[in-house]
């Protein structure tokens, strides 16, 4: 693929790195501690969203399975990648020796792209159930469920994975990166790289987008439910409320996490001159920032567990009693059955 390289396998680009210095960057204990407490922090989270569906509301029953595929998507994503990485660490074994074929990094560069956009993708898929449900209540059917929802979940399973498979196909590449202990996409020159890059951050940053565009008018919904001329039976409930509190946060931080990585991705394909070299190497701070970049976008899998555990009812009205003393309001949708039992 690159001059210079052809004793090489299709994964490998020159890098010119030192053990001693291999062993500065990467910290083996620090990816360890990293990893668990992300595993952790997921299992706690399913646990409590397991006690949660139990005799929850129908819409609510809905956005807790998109919680689950999230949280489910964000365990396995730091249990296989967290594998790799910490063995990496740990070990320091020369990918070129262990993995020549490059079967393990082609893997890798599948399974950092379908986890990296399954939670973006989950994200735009809440907002628009939400939207939905708070602003068009009777254009979803009466009967939508948890299947519905695990359908969807499922759908964008799939569509991550097409994407991360793009490059095996022959759009890109997925080459071994700085500091040698992980593969991703290649910031390079050729139409495929490129491509790929621009897809890979267009569709990211779109999800992002998406899921502000949408929780805003959301969330100015019900607050003009709330302060306007609306009666008490067109209010919403607090777990209308509650729920948008963590769709919310769950947007904030895949937005803080992720968009710095994909703006980064797009700025260097479409660098003039071009940020690799026509022998495929990157300049050491470009190395640098996209290992800091994606670190950053791994916190992602950690803080998510942490907004629906700490934006519940049960932990929000210990800072704010208030709330558990209000009277319970109803919901946006009008009560039918109370109208047909008066005639």
């Amino acid at each position: 693929m690159w001059p210079n390289a052809s004793s090489l396998g299709p994964c490998f680009r020159p890098m010119n790195i030192t053990l001693e210095e291999r062993r500065l960057i990467a910290s083996p204990w620090f990816a360890a501690s990293f990893c668990l407490v992300g595993l952790a922090s997921n299992l706690l989270a399913l646990s409590v969203l397991m006690g949660a569906r139990q005799g929850s509301s129908q819409s609510r029953s809905s956005f807790l399975t998109f919680l689950c595929g999230l949280v489910l998507t964000d365990f396995m994503g730091l249990l296989v990648t967290g594998a790799i990485v910490v063995t990496q660490h740990f070990v320091l074994f020369e990918w070129q020796a262990v993995d020549p074929g490059c079967s393990l990094c082609h893997f890798m560069g599948v399974i950092m792209v379908f986890f990296g956009l399954c939670p973006l993708l989950l994200g735009a898929a809440m907002a628009s159930e939400r939207f939905l449900g708070i602003t068009r209540p009777f254009s979803r059917p009466a009967t939508a469920s948890q299947r519905r929802a695990w359908t969807t979940v499922g759908l964008v399973w799939a569509s991550a994975l097409a994407l991360g498979l793009l490059p095996l196909l022959g759009m890109g590449h997925y080459t071994v990166q700085y500091p040698g202990s992980w593969c991703f996409l290649t910031l390079g020159t050729d139409p495929g790289d490129v491509a790929f890059g621009l897809l890979f951050a267009l569709l990211g940053s779109v999800s992002v987008g998406m899921s502000f565009l949408l929780n805003t008018i959301s969330v100015a919904t019900l607050c003009h439910v709330y302060h306007g001329q609306a009666t008490a039976q067109q209010r919403p409930r607090d777990c209308e409320v509650e729920m948008m509190v963590q769709l919310m946060g769950i947007m904030v931080v895949a937005s803080i996490c992720w968009m710095p990585l994909l703006v980064f991705i797009a700025q260097t394909v479409l660098r003039s001159p071009p940020a690799m070299s026509p022998t495929g190497q990157l300049s050491r701070p470009t190395e640098r920032q996209l290992l800091i970049y994606l670190r950053v976008a791994t916190w992602n899998q950690i803080l998510d567990p942490w907004v629906y555990i700490l934006f519940r009812r049960a932990v929000i009205q210990r800072f704010y009693p208030r709330l558990s003393t209000r009277s319970r309001s109803l919901s946006l949708q009008p009560q039918l059955t109370r109208r047909s039992t008066i005639h």
